[in-house]
């Protein structure tokens, strides 16, 4: 089940979903005539936004291996290995 998460990080904190690589990104300042006004506003669109989102449509980029990535097997400390685990 997935899960809106707050998420930090060197450049910038979001709000996204925990299984996909969807963030929320307002598309301009929140409207309102006073702050909590504001704050509902920008809460029932990211609401609307998380509810109606297709985790497939935003796929998290997969993970670099080796065999994908040369500077991976370049990497004298990486050993690739062919036999079953």
């Amino acid at each position: 089940m997935r899960k809106m998460t707050w998420v930090k990080s060197a450049n910038s904190e979001l709000w996204a979903c925990s299984q996909c690589a969807w963030a929320f990104k307002p598309s301009g300042p929140p409207l309102g005539n006073s702050l909590d006004e504001m704050m509902q506003n920008f809460e029932r669109q990211r609401d609307k936004e998380f509810a109606s989102h297709v985790c497939a449509e935003h796929r998290r980029p997969r993970a670099k291996s080796a065999k994908t990535n040369p500077e991976f097997a370049a990497d004298p400390t990486i050993k690739l290995s062919r036999e079953p685990h």
